[in-house]
């Protein structure tokens, strides 16, 4: 039933049935799985707390912190696609050690930085470049070592797991890291998430089962020539160039209401800064939500029409940020419902996306498959976010809001229309 794979010569299932269950008992899956929620908590410490850094120990200018933020950017676009060849010549599991490490001495710099007194916006610039070409390469070796630590028909259920981790980690992290760097300052609370990759990385050394060897060096292809390959494999692929289309047009549209949110809000809604803060959150409950049901929604309706459902409910619920309106209270309840629905509905998505991915692609092309759909999404993203901001100066916030939700719905759902009826579950 389900997809059927053949990227380890043998025809797999994509879709879980209910006896296809048990992660929880598989002690490897467990690792990685500890490991990668203790990373994924902490790292929400460095998110808000490097920021912290800058403005409240470095006074930062909104320049440097435009180019903080641009720091962070950088690599997936730079290096993005030759992270995904590197990490197909590679084998995943060691390579996620190497990064994991690497991660926590760069961390590790902040805090003894601020104590001896040469903390400055260069080294921040430096931190956050650095560990972030670390995460380029770790979540391409993530994504392609999963299907060799569980089968495929365990996909969904795998990622399920790792998508609640890092849901929870949206939903406690921020509330951590204010407390830490409350109590400890911002500097020494980035310590904490230091060290967490160092849990991850014993978490990934302890793992036990052996990992697929990559292809000898005499009988690897020059690098460009392996990029072109990935490219040409998700291009020629009907089921994974649907869902890199669909994910572009997502992001585009959707880069629409990242830029103009908080200022419709806070503008036009009326909204103080701690219902703003609140109704965001409500988005990591929604994802919460949303890993918990990514299996059941595909069992109940089969894997294209959940990630269609999802899409195009996804658009319709967005209306109701353009739509809010009349008493605050009302417009607040709107703007939470959509992130609470609205996030829900990305997490399933994205499981089934993911999932769906590492199924039908070869082993040896996962690390370059997945790096050209990150690139597809985040390469388009700073365009989205360009036009949305023109789009709301010309047109308007809600009539720019109301575009991006028809349009990261209707349009997106539109390129999955062309997902291939083998993505189907065969039983519905």
């Amino acid at each position: 039933m389900g997809v059927r794979a053949r990227g380890r010569g043998r025809l797999t299932s994509v879709v879980p049935s209910p006896r296809h269950t048990g992660l929880w008992r598989q002690p490897d899956f467990l690792k990685l799985w500890v490991g990668q929620t203790v990373s994924e908590l902490c790292s929400r410490i460095t998110r808000d707390g490097l920021p912290l850094v800058a403005v409240l120990v470095l006074g930062a200018s909104p320049g440097q912190m435009g180019a903080l933020a641009a720091s962070a950017a950088l690599p997936v676009l730079t290096i993005g696609l030759f992270a995904g060849a590197w990490v197909d010549r590679l084998r995943r599991r060691p390579l996620m050690i190497v990064t994991d490490l690497v991660r926590a001495l760069i961390l590790l710099s902040v805090p003894l930085a601020a104590a001896f007194g040469f903390l400055d916006m260069s080294l921040l610039y430096a931190v956050v470049l650095f560990s972030s070409i670390c995460t380029v390469l770790f979540d391409s070796a993530y994504h392609a070592y999963l299907p060799t630590l569980v089968t495929r028909e365990h996909l969904i259920e795998g990622n399920s797991r790792l998508a609640l981790s890092s849901s929870l980690a949206e939903v406690l992290g921020p509330g951590l890291a204010g407390v830490l760097v409350q109590a400890l300052t911002a500097p020494v609370a980035i310590l904490v998430d230091s060290l967490s990759f160092v849990v991850s990385a014993f978490s990934l050394a302890a793992i036990r089962q052996p990992e697929t060897m990559p292809a000898a060096p005499a009988e690897r292809q020059p690098i460009g020539h392996e990029i072109i390959e990935g490219l040409a494999a998700v291009w020629h692929e009907p089921a994974l160039r649907a869902l890199a289309l669909s994910s572009g047009t997502r992001s585009f549209f959707g880069n629409f209401i990242g830029v103009l949110y908080a200022l419709y809000a806070i503008r036009e809604l009326g909204f103080g800064a701690a219902a703003l803060g609140l109704t965001i959150a409500m988005g990591g409950v929604g994802d919460l939500l949303g890993a918990l049901l990514a299996q059941p929604a595909v069992q109940r309706f089969g894997l294209r029409r959940t990630l269609i459902g999802a899409t195009l409910l996804g658009g319709l619920i967005s209306l109701l940020v353009p739509l809010a309106r009349g008493p605050l209270g009302l417009a607040i309840a709107m703007l939470m419902t959509s992130q609470l629905l609205g996030d829900g509905l990305r997490s399933i998505f994205s499981i089934h996306e993911i999932s769906l991915r590492q199924a039908i692609t070869p082993d040896r092309l996962l690390g370059r498959v997945s790096a050209s759909m990150n690139l597809t999404a985040g390469g388009i993203g700073p365009l989205g976010a360009l036009v949305g901001g023109f789009l709301g100066g010309a047109l308007g916030i809600r009539p720019t809001l109301a575009l991006a939700a028809l349009g990261g719905g209707i349009l997106s759902a539109f390129w999955l229309l062309r997902l291939p009826a083998t993505v189907d579950d065969e039983n519905h």
